[in-house]
């Protein structure tokens, strides 16, 4: 358990009650997007801290509407309401991961997902889209490429997004290992 994530992690309800974050003052014009980035081997302890944001977010800001849109289930449902999942999963049996990420490159393709996630997420109808899932999706979805595609679906709602691995303001390297090849410009939600 380290010192310092239970610090970050203490700030992240201030920060998302504040009415800086949720008006979006003081971005010069970017996009709401933030990152919370934490060492991937302390996955479970953010996921139980989501929760925990989830549950106390609405308390903390009477009226706040939050949405928690998790990736690995999003994919998963996605998957389920087009008939691919079990083909994709008798396919990655047979014939590997190769043939299965090739046949699922169209259906979940960025551009693709970020319309079924607004669809779900329903921006305009909450205040703060809280987005989890990144790790547990991938290699299926990069969350840089969601993201490019999610800017202009979102309108005015914040989305934070809590990225196992480490954010610079400029690349995402996920788990900390695989390296940060892609550009992403977001803003630290707790630095």
């Amino acid at each position: 358990m380290s010192d310092q994530l239970t610090e970050r992690l203490n700030r992240i309800l201030p920060k998302l009650t504040s009415d800086e974050l949720l008006s979006g003052s003081g971005l010069g014009n970017e996009i709401g997007f933030y990152i919370f980035d934490y060492p991937a081997e302390d996955e479970l302890r953010v996921r139980e801290h989501i929760q925990f944001l989830v549950d106390r977010l609405p308390k903390a800001k009477t009226g706040l509407r939050v949405m928690h849109v998790n990736l690995f289930d999003l994919v998963i449902n996605h998957l389920k309401s087009r008939n691919l999942l079990d083909r994709a999963i008798e396919m990655q049996r047979t014939k590997g991961d190769d043939s299965v990420f090739k046949a699922l490159s169209a259906p979940l393709h960025e551009s693709r997902l970020a319309k079924v996630f607004a669809e779900v997420a329903r921006p305009s109808q909450h205040d703060l889209v809280l987005v989890s899932g990144v790790g547990s999706v991938w290699p299926l979805l990069r969350s840089h490429a969601l993201l490019n595609n999610l800017h202009p679906m979102m309108g005015s709602t914040p989305l934070v997004l809590f990225y196992p691995g480490r954010y610079d303001q400029l690349t995402l390297q996920l788990f900390g290992i695989i390296p940060g090849t892609n550009y992403y410009r977001a803003f630290n939600l707790v630095p």
